[in-house]
């Protein structure tokens, strides 16, 4: 009866991480860039004397899904999509440098062009400062250029985005949802990289994929309650039989 408790119980932490994750993918459904974080049931060794041949099976994050969204049309001047493979790179909160593929920027108290989330993008000279009372405009190479909203002609040519591109397994999620490569040095910037400015790439999140997984994994779950309530009857049935002896 212990086996079969210990078994359900592991089980079921399994599931509940899964529905954790699940949960998150659909939290973030309508964020731009977002890439679904992927689960699988992975063996993990037993550690402990007499225990080298045994394994458990424990529910881990896999890496995240590197299908890209839907490219669309906001006609918003700091709304930026990345054409294919490629990131954004940005300055995390750590002071290091990230990647993103969120594009829905916006201008800080400072003048500064940042994320949503207050991250500094990163052009090829450092962080880029757009100048009060000027609009941006985004060309395909990640030139960004600042026109006077006056109706001055002169524009202002304020650097290049810097865009970058790793192979699959070189690149890892962080806590904060930033990405970074796995030796965590920077980067190169990667000119084959393109850009369309006044789009926005949406989360690659299915939302009814995510909810049949979610009533999946709830099923699951009740299943796994069930089992540990039989193991507890059986144990309770077992007891009175030998009580009666």
């Amino acid at each position: 009866m212990d086996k079969l408790v210990y078994l359900a119980a592991q089980a079921a932490k399994g599931t509940m991480a899964r529905q954790e994750n699940i949960a998150n993918n659909l939290a973030n459904v309508n964020t731009p860039g977002f890439r679904q974080q992927l689960m699988a049931f992975q063996s993990a060794p037993v550690v402990g004397e007499g225990s080298g041949t045994r394994s458990f099976a424990v529910e881990t994050s896999i890496g995240f899904d590197t299908t890209p969204g839907q490219i669309q049309s906001t006609g918003r001047d700091m709304d930026v999509a990345v054409q294919g493979q490629g990131w954004f790179a940005v300055t995390g909160a750590d002071g290091n440098e990230a990647y993103t593929r969120n594009g829905s920027f916006q201008v800080d108290g400072q003048g500064n062009l940042v994320t949503q989330e207050g991250y500094p993008v990163l052009g090829d000279g450092g962080p880029i400062n757009v100048p009060p009372d000027h609009r941006l405009s985004f060309e395909v190479d990640g030139t960004v250029s600042a026109i006077p909203l006056s109706g001055d002609r002169n524009v202002v040519q304020l650097g290049k985005l810097k865009l970058v591109n790793m192979e699959e397994g070189q690149i890892v999620r962080g806590d904060d949802g930033l990405f970074r490569t796995k030796n965590g040095d920077p980067a190169d910037a990667n000119p084959e990289v393109k850009i369309a400015g006044g789009f926005i790439e949406s989360s690659n999140v299915n939302a009814v994929d995510m909810m049949v997984q979610m009533i999946t994994a709830a099923r699951q779950y009740e299943t796994q309650m069930k089992m540990i309530s039989s193991a507890k009857e059986n144990g309770q049935a077992a007891n009175s039989l030998l009580g009666l002896n």
